[in-house]
């Protein structure tokens, strides 16, 4: 994360606000709620552990046991079930 000073991007009034709370420190400003994303989003994670879970719980439908999906997957057994029970 890239640090900024204050006194190249606030205007004085508010900067002079901003130091009455705090100064000399640093302070995080988070982006407003609507722009956020979730974990994995920007690297595709999330869409290849939600793929990958969904095969999990399709091939258990099928009849695969835990073992046979804990081995096809590298998974411990309580990772998978987690999956195939969960409420997905």
């Amino acid at each position: 994360m890239k640090y900024i000073n204050a006194d190249s991007i606030f205007p004085e009034e508010l900067l002079n606000e901003i130091q009455k709370y705090i100064h000399g420190g640093m302070v995080y400003v988070s982006k407003p709620q609507g722009l956020r994303k979730k974990w994995g989003e920007n690297s595709g994670s999330r869409k290849y552990l939600d793929h990958r879970n969904n095969e999990i719980r399709q091939k258990f439908s099928f009849g695969f046991t835990i073992d046979q999906l804990s081995d096809h997957f590298c998974l411990s057994r309580d990772s998978i079930k987690k999956i195939v029970y969960s409420k997905k």
